[in-house]
């Protein structure tokens, strides 16, 4: 057989022409702030909201969160919140009726385990319990989050002027505890800077992900609640309602801060759950998006595509044709050092594009970022290799059947002060 290896590098670069094809017009985003201002908007009605916290033991957390609700700048008796203790086995459902909680629900079910799950639940008992409710909207956070004191106020104002499903601004409770949590922080920085805040500035569709958001009641009555069970609920939300015709907007001076898993192994799990979430989402909606970019939703499809499924798909389909070649090779008793070589080039060369990445973020985000100068410049370096992490991890997800949702325990017990 007449194999030649020298044509892998050649491949390499396809992948990573490809790669830059797709991903490369982000690099405008850097930029439209500073050539678009956003429009200042006033404030045209006061809404009554409900704000909706799934919880699985977070007795320790969940307290602090309430408090930050409590302590908004935004009418108290126009935010009633409603806890949904999950498959507790702790005091989580105690704790956030002592810390002013307008209703908690406790929920037990061990087969149906999720944030999806836990939402729809809430908002059918809402539903039932109190038919004649005014809420205008949904707020969505997890237990571990806090807010800055005008979150409400602000997401109120866009919400006022028209917005339907809006997300904030990401920030973190513990960026400077290890490497581990400021590589995720750092991704989520330069999610609200330099994705979803030039999207909203263009007038196109952001992403909603994970915690931190608004959804106005039609949108959710239109779908019957929330209807999105797959392992990455929030993408399954995102492209729903996007082919659905919705823009899902940013608003960048509602602040949330969250806590970030600190080890590897907390990480990993993580990861590997949004991962296989991403391959489900992308046997959802991979066709159908590719037809909503003909069919009048053009750029947000394309964009929100490019964002949640290019990278997974072009990194299962690199891993397989190196397979394929260091195979054929080890067989045919071939020198493999050229394989290895455009390996190692890869890396090199994905290393240094993703330490551009953090380091834009970082400087752009310095007085946001809540953690000694010198672990602000060092986790820089280090989140290349925390980002480069999610090649193995999209590996072993690739051949794992049972991922499912497990519970990341949050012990970061603070108040707003204790993070500033």
């Amino acid at each position: 057989m007449n194999l030649n290896l020298e044509i892998v590098p050649y491949i390499n670069y396809i992948f990573a022409v490809i790669f830059i094809l797709c991903v490369g017009y982000q690099f405008i985003y850097i930029f439209v702030p500073f050539m678009k201002g956003g429009r200042k908007l006033k404030t045209k009605k006061m809404y009554h909201y409900a704000v909706l916290i799934p919880a699985r033991n977070e007795e320790k957390v969940i307290p602090h969160l309430i408090a930050s609700i409590k302590g908004q700048t935004y009418p108290s008796d126009m935010i009633d919140i409603f806890v949904i203790a999950d498959n507790c086995t702790d005091n989580t459902a105690k704790a956030a009726l002592e810390a002013g909680a307008f209703c908690v629900y406790q929920r037990d079910n061990k087969e149906l385990v999720g944030k999806g799950y836990a939402l729809d639940f809430a908002l059918a008992k809402i539903r039932e319990d109190y038919p004649d409710n005014d809420y205008a909207g949904y707020f969505v956070f997890d237990a571990d989050n806090l807010l800055d004191e005008r979150y409400i106020e602000e997401m109120n104002k866009m919400f006022s002027n028209g917005k339907r499903i809006i997300t904030s601004y990401r920030n973190t409770k513990n960026y400077g505890t290890s490497w581990v949590s400021a590589g995720c922080s750092l991704w989520y920085l330069r999610e609200s800077r330099f994705l979803n805040h030039p999207r909203t500035l263009l007038n196109t569709s952001c992403a909603i992900s994970g915690t931190g958001f608004l959804v106005h009641r039609e949108v959710l009555e239109k779908v019957g609640g929330w209807k999105f069970f797959l392992l990455t609920e929030d993408i399954e939300f995102t492209l729903h309602h996007v082919l659905e015709g919705e823009c899902i907007s940013y608003c960048d001076k509602a602040v949330l801060y969250d806590e970030q898993p600190v080890k590897f192994k907390q990480s990993w799990r993580q990861r590997m759950r949004w991962t296989k979430g991403s391959m489900q989402v992308t046997q959802k909606y991979f066709f159908k998006m590719v037809k909503g970019i003909f069919t009048g939703k053009g750029f947000a499809c394309f964009d929100l595509a490019v964002a949640t499924m290019i990278p997974l798909i072009l990194t299962v389909l690199a891993f397989a044709v190196y397979v394929v070649f260091i195979t054929l090779g080890l067989i045919f008793r071939l020198n493999v050092d050229v394989i290895l070589r455009s390996l190692l080039e890869t890396f090199v060369n994905s290393y240094f594009m993703l330490l551009g990445i953090g380091a834009v973020t970082t400087i752009s985000e310095w007085t946001k970022i809540f953690a000694p100068m010198r672990k602000k410049i060092l986790y820089t370096f280090t989140f290349p290799f925390f980002m480069l992490t999610y090649i193995p991890i999209t590996i072993v997800a690739l051949f794992t059947k049972n991922v499912s949702w497990k519970p990341i325990y949050h012990l970061e017990a603070k108040s707003l002060n204790d993070v500033r």
